[in-house]
């Protein structure tokens, strides 16, 4: 596959639109000629671009007022290749180009040599295999420092506030625990003891708490209790009268009883305390005396004493000394709970107070009942027995509350001996690991050292890649870099060098892998750097860093396993180069056709050129130029063969065209060429004798005075015919005949002496 053809160039460079070089056949040695400025460098610059899709390369080189973007078109094996929109449809890599931006890339910016140079001759002693190791050991060099700013984001993520003073690593390996919220809880605790020791010392432990109870038995015996001893008649005749007088009846006869010693006193026999009349005749005091005897005081008494208990334990001073105790324990509950775990304290004191009140008044109604009729037997109503019941109740739950209070009695013990040895600056260390262990599982802070972690993990297996790649790029490496300098300095010793490449290597450094190399000159190693001494540009001429740079590529080109497919093109080699450093160059060329796909080369020197056309095979050569076309340049077939013809060849055609075919048009140019001729004739057949800047007179007189000598020049015939030659050749020549340009010019004289010239330069 070659590069065929130029279909179309616009809008680049010195190219508005051209497509002439359609009709032109590249072949596989492809000569370009371009007087400087006509665009054989854009030439390059779009074979350049080509090569490696840099866009840039052509943009840049975006014809001056166009109002269009450049557009390229080049017929390869067969195809289009098209340039537009900026973007090649695909590049063609197997193109490789030699110019200055190849010099400036790979060998050195003028006299400098740079980092960035030893970095891209790396990649070409490399060649394609080594480039790929080299790329694959950079992309994971680039994996590691993309790794690296990725680990700093994370670690970023995860506040320092947060680590306890760990490390990212340290605090992304703490490992779970399932019952951590209790732990730091428990350390919470104990630092707030340790902090409050004071306060814990002084602090009393839970009082119990109790309701005082209800004796309903006792209270039911009261109340069934009677006065058996008392004859039913008795007791009849007097419950009909006490019903008589109503509610409160029987105490008040009960009362007045107790009263008649005193109304009686100073009279005869017993007094009513009521109306002082005599006793003695009424029906009921006997049986009222035998109803309320002592029995009947010591039943009542009972009834009292049962009431007047009751209203006792269970006062209103009881049931505020209930609520007070209820409080004192929320309050110790409340304190406590900041170190240890305390129970919720859920006692509603006014529901209680409620019932307590209920079941109190409900029993002491009832025994205010049996004490206003105490020989009436009596039990509780059941809605007493209900309240007292709720309230026992009660009393359970407080007893139940009272003894999960006393339990936790034993840990404020606990709690008072740590808080008296605790140290707080140990404790707050605890509780802050512990806290960073329950974050480091929490959201986010779970999720970001979970990031982390991975992106360590992947780091390490960059790492572990890069290792690998750069082991293999090593032993590719001791293999390579030898052979590429055995290459160099044999192409520097066929181009003549007066120096050679000693310690060719490569070094890795951070911002990749690069060529190291010193110049040898005169057995004397000279570094690329000036330290004080001879260096790179102090001792290299600009021919020696062209015949370098030309080295390089010739060598780069040798270690290329796909050098058969290759497209090599040339842009101008013999900048800086003496003659004999060209000649090589054309030699190398010469042997490289053949040995690649296509050979292109470029130059503003027809000498050049034409040596190239002169060796070359005829059936795989062409050549075009790069013409002025208006204000810009077009492509056009190159007749190399007229401008590798010397003057005095092209003398020599014309002589002996106008011999064969008399031109009148041409006549004072014959004639005007006949002294050239002879002179160029003397000047190859007598060097010594004839050197540039002599005359033919001289020369005539020389010939005269060694006539018949050993060092005889020319016979007396030769000498007389040269001399004949030159009288008429001077008549049309301006430094012997003023009126040269106007001689009068005869047909038949002029083929004569133009005849006689032609056999004159041919006999010797």
């Amino acid at each position: 596959m070659t590069v065929e053809r130029f279909q179309l160039l616009r809008n680049v460079g010195q190219f508005d639109s051209v497509n002439a070089g359609a009709q032109i056949a590249l072949t596989p040695l492809t000569l370009v000629y371009a007087e400087n400025g006509r665009g054989k460098t854009t030439l390059a610059a779009i074979l350049r671009s080509l090569s490696i899709g840099d866009a840039a390369l052509i943009e840049d080189r975006h014809r001056l007022g166009a109002a269009h973007p450049p557009h390229v078109v080049l017929t390869v094996g067969g195809n289009q290749v098209i340039y537009q929109n900026g973007a090649w449809v695909a590049p063609l890599p197997r193109v490789a180009v030699f110019d200055d931006a190849f010099v400036s890339a790979n060998v050195c910016s003028g006299i400098e040599i740079e980092s960035s140079h030893r970095q891209n001759l790396h990649e070409l002693i490399l060649g394609a295999r080594g480039v790929a190791l080299n790329t694959e050991l950079q992309r994971y060099v680039a994996a590691i420092e993309q790794h690296n700013r990725d680990l700093r984001a994370r670690e970023a993520a995860i506040p320092a506030a947060q680590r306890a003073g760990l490390t990212v690593d340290a605090f992304c390996a703490l490992p779970a625990d399932d019952v951590i919220d209790a732990r730091v809880q428990d350390a919470e605790r104990n630092l707030a003891a340790a902090q409050a020791a004071d306060a814990i010392r002084q602090r009393d432990s839970f009082l119990p708490l109790s309701l005082p109870g209800f004796d309903l038995t006792a209270v039911a015996e009261v109340l069934a209790h009677t006065l058996p001893d008392v004859q039913a008649e008795t007791a009849a005749r007097v419950r009909v009268h006490l019903q008589r007088l109503g509610r409160g009846g029987e105490a008040w006869i009960g009362e007045g009883m107790s009263r008649i010693s005193g109304a009686s006193e100073g009279q005869d026999g017993d007094a009513c305390p009521f109306c002082a009349q005599d006793l003695a005749g009424s029906p009921l005091i006997r049986h009222y005396e035998i109803y309320f005897s002592d029995a009947y005081n010591g039943l009542k008494s009972a009834i009292i004493d049962t009431g007047k208990g009751i209203a006792d334990s269970h006062s209103g001073e009881i049931q505020a000394a209930f609520e007070r105790a209820v409080r004192v324990a929320v309050q110790t509950r409340d304190f406590w709970r900041g170190f240890m775990d305390v129970p919720d304290i859920n006692v509603d004191t006014a529901a209680i107070l409620r019932n307590w009140t209920a079941a109190r008044d409900a029993v002491l109604t009832t025994l205010r009942a049996k004490a206003a009729a105490p020989l009436e037997a009596m039990t509780l109503p059941a809605e007493a027995t209900a309240a007292v019941e709720a309230f026992a109740r009660d009393a359970e739950a407080i007893d139940a509350v009272s003894a999960t209070l006393a339990v936790c009695n034993g840990q404020i013990a606990l709690v008072k001996e740590q808080a008296a040895v605790a140290n707080a600056a140990t404790l707050t260390a605890d509780l802050a690991r512990l806290q960073a262990v329950k974050a480091r599982h929490m959201p986010p802070l779970n999720a970001a050292c979970d990031a982390y972690a991975a992106e360590k993990e992947a780091k390490a297996e960059s790492e572990r890649l890069r290792t690998a790649a750069r082991a293999a790029l090593d032993q590719y490496r001791t293999t390579i870099f030898p052979a590429y300098e055995r290459s160099i300095n044999d192409y520097l010793g066929r181009f003549n060098a007066g120096f050679r490449l000693g310690a060719v290597g490569s070094i890795n450094t951070r911002a990749g892998s690069s060529a190291s190399y010193s110049v040898v000159i005169n057995n004397v190693a000279v570094g690329l750097t000036a330290n004080g001494g001879p260096s790179f540009r102090t001792t290299l001429s600009a021919g020696d860093r062209n015949t370098l740079a030309l080295a390089f590529f010739f060598a780069s080109l040798e270690q290329d396993s796909n050098l058969a497919d290759k497209i090599v093109v040339i842009d101008d080699p013999m900048t800086s180069l003496d003659e004999h450093r060209s000649l090589a160059t054309i030699l190398e060329l010469r042997a490289l056709v053949g040995r690649v796909r296509q050979v292109i080369v470029l130059s503003h020197s027809k000498p050049f050129l034409c040596q190239m056309w002169e060796g070359a095979d005829r059936q795989t050569r062409s050549a075009l130029r790069i013409s002025r076309d208006g204000n810009g340049s077009t492509l056009a077939v190159w007749d190399v063969h007229q401008d590798c013809i010397t003057e005095h060849d092209k003398r020599h055609a014309l002589v002996s065209a106008y011999i064969q075919s008399a031109n009148a048009a041409n006549e004072r140019a014959v004639a005007e060429a006949l002294r050239p001729i002879l002179e160029a004739y003397m000047r190859i057949a007598y060097p010594a004798l004839f050197p540039p800047g002599s005359l033919l007179g001289s020369f005539i007189n020389v010939c005269r005075q060694r006539f018949g000598q050993a060092t005889e020049v020319l016979n007396a015939a030769d000498i007389a015919e040269l001399e004949r030659l030159l009288n008429y050749a001077n008549r049309f020549h301006h430094d012997s005949n003023r009126a040269w340009q106007t001689a009068a010019i005869n047909d038949q004289e002029l083929l004569d002496y133009a005849q006689r010239t032609l056999r004159f330069t041919a006999r010797h």
